[in-house]
């Protein structure tokens, strides 16, 4: 019992406690040499101890502070004390055994794997070869009773320390693997957060980018020397309708970063069937645009790839308006069926006008957003040149339709 009170917590050895533990057995000791305690173990009281019979008990409790810092020498002491006393006085001290106990418990269960082996194997020789001298010497019953109190005083400690090693070992094992779940999760919601960041960015992008790009223009056109003044109202008012069109997306995606916000809620996200609206706004800003719509009739698609779609053309657009002004574009939308994969090609040639090197129009990052967003989806988006013009081709997989090559 004192040696479980002692061995409770897991912090680091204290060779001060384990002194104390020393003295608690060697008052435990001296306490069994009382004739009304010592009467239990015989018939009537033994003789009262002698020298060595104290000595012996005195070595032993000393071996007591190493029974955590050095356990295996500890336990050493403890055996030539046990030894000793039983050569000198002829019989066990109880208190000395006790301590020898404890000392062959902390020697399993403290040292290295190793010396723990080492220190069981060579009890169990121990055991064994006093069990067959008992046998030789003393015949069967004495061997039995032999083999049965060294059973109770090497065997139990021995057990005991070797499971609570085990238990020990397991529950440092469980902790290293809820350490290393804790830093799992924690690598994958920094790698949650940095897409969602990359996915905000992207939005962002394609939020802001083509309206603004689209005021800049038509805001130089506007201010150019003998511009009519019929002309310039119009374009005024086309700022003005693509102004209040950003601010409405941003106000939505806002509305999507504000937790529990309902007094102003965000708004649907663009899907295909509202492209009418992105070739208005292109017209307005100088393109010729031409939409082939070949879907069939009532196709259902994913509200992802839906999205992914509509901002593939709105950044296609954007990009013609900046970077081909006046030009000829063709939007052609493709799906045989609903097994097979959304295509997508925006293709425009050459600039009509003369190219504006507006703020922000050569950022450098729409092509790169187009090609996270249809991967996203599983999907692929390619851009390159095209005779004279550019073309942007997407492939947008859904309801199981595999990518096509």
């Amino acid at each position: 019992m004192i040696s479980y009170l002692a061995n409770r917590d897991t912090g680091q050895p204290s060779v001060r406690r384990d002194a104390g533990t020393g003295l608690a057995w060697f008052v435990v000791g001296v306490l069994l040499w009382l004739p009304e305690i010592a009467i239990i173990w015989g018939p009537r009281p033994g003789p009262d101890p002698g020298t060595w019979s104290v000595l012996t008990l005195v070595v032993a409790c000393a071996a007591a502070p190493l029974r955590r810092v050095q356990a295996v020498t500890g336990l050493l002491i403890a055996t030539c004390a046990l030894i000793a006393g039983a050569v000198w006085t002829g019989r066990t001290e109880i208190g000395t055994l006790l301590v020898f106990t404890d000392l062959l418990y902390c020697a399993v269960l403290y040292p290295s794997r190793r010396a723990a082996r080492v220190v069981a194997a060579s009890a169990g020789i121990v055991v064994a070869v006093l069990a067959l001298v008992a046998l030789i010497t003393a015949g069967g019953r004495t061997a039995v009773l032999s083999v049965l109190n060294l059973g109770l005083v090497v065997g139990i400690p021995l057990v005991w320390g070797a499971e609570v090693r085990r238990h020990r070992d397991l529950a440092e094992l469980e902790r290293a693997r809820a350490a290393e779940a804790a830093r799992a999760a924690a690598r994958e919601r920094e790698t949650a957060i940095a897409a969602e960041r990359a996915r905000m960015a992207r939005d962002l992008h394609d939020v802001v980018a083509g309206r603004l790009s689209a005021i800049a223009l038509q805001s130089e056109a506007a201010l150019q020397p003998g511009t009519d003044p019929e002309l310039a109202r119009r374009v005024l008012g086309t700022i003005r309708e693509s102004g209040v069109a950003a601010l409405g997306e941003m106000r939505a995606m806002i509305g999507l970063l504000r937790a529990g916000d309902a007094a102003d809620p965000p708004l649907a996200p663009g899907r295909l069937s509202e492209l009418d609206a992105l070739v208005d706004d292109a017209r307005r800003a100088g393109l010729d645009v031409r939409l082939d719509d070949e879907r069939p009739a009532g196709l259902a698609i994913p509200a992802a790839v839906e999205l992914t779609g509509y901002r593939i053309v709105q950044e296609s657009l954007t990009n013609a308006v900046k970077h081909a002004p006046g030009s000829t574009v063709r939007i052609r939308l493709a799906a045989g069926s609903a097994r097979e994969p959304l295509r997508l090609e925006i293709r425009n040639g050459g600039a009509a006008g003369p190219v504006t090197d507006a703020p922000g129009a050569r950022a450098g990052t729409g092509l790169a957003g187009l090609a996270e967003r249809a991967g996203a989806v599983g999907g692929r988006c390619d851009a390159g040149p095209d005779g004279d013009g550019w073309a942007v081709r997407a492939v947008l997989p859904f309801d199981g339709a595999a990518s096509a090559s």
